[in-house]
């Protein structure tokens, strides 16, 4: 009895370190379809996001994207630091969960270790994008100009209300320095 004990603890422990580990989106997320990775390529301005370590405090926030021959993405992400007064750079790599033309992806900075990253709204013009990550605590505003108009944040914050994100949260990042 012991043993099955055991046994149903580590299968549990297991289950739950693959669900923390899942780079699949948010129940009742659905990645944008139709995805067309050359044109989201380039240079994305981070117009407000869900805090996180990684990347709390820093400003002027930018990731570029880049299609790889191997069928991955490269991406780089940037921002400025201001208390250690210097900017900082990650870079790392994107592939995508299955069809090319459904924005789900899965991201690492760190190794075997990835996270989701799943475009849900995006501009017919591709001007704009909101991203999520594997859950609700990760979210993304992300621009191809350092500002948006009122009326384009004011209708993402909302779609982001809808689909259950705590846009209360949300921090406003500032695009003030050249992207030097």
């Amino acid at each position: 009895m012991r043993r099955s004990r055991l046994q149903r603890l580590m299968l549990l422990g297991g289950s739950l370190l693959l669900a923390a580990c899942s780079t699949l989106p948010p129940p009742g997320i659905q990645p944008v379809s139709g995805f067309e990775l050359q044109r989201y390529s380039g240079k994305w301005y981070e117009i407000a996001r869900l805090e996180h370590r990684f990347e709390r405090g820093l400003s002027d926030v930018s990731a570029s994207y880049a299609p790889q021959a191997d069928g991955s993405v490269s991406v780089i992400n940037r921002g400025f630091d201001p208390a250690a007064g210097r900017w900082k750079q990650a870079e790392g790599r994107a592939l995508f969960n299955g069809d090319p033309h459904r924005a789900s992806l899965k991201v690492s900075f760190f190794g075997p270790f990835y996270g989701g990253y799943h475009v849900v709204v995006l501009d017919p013009d591709y001007r704009w994008a909101m991203v999520a990550g594997n859950d609700r605590s990760y979210l993304w505003i992300l621009a191809r100009d350092k500002q948006l108009p009122d009326d384009v944040t004011a209708r993402l914050l909302e779609k982001a209300r809808q689909l259950g994100f705590d846009t209360g949260k949300l921090i406003r990042v500032g695009q003030t320095r050249s992207d030097g």
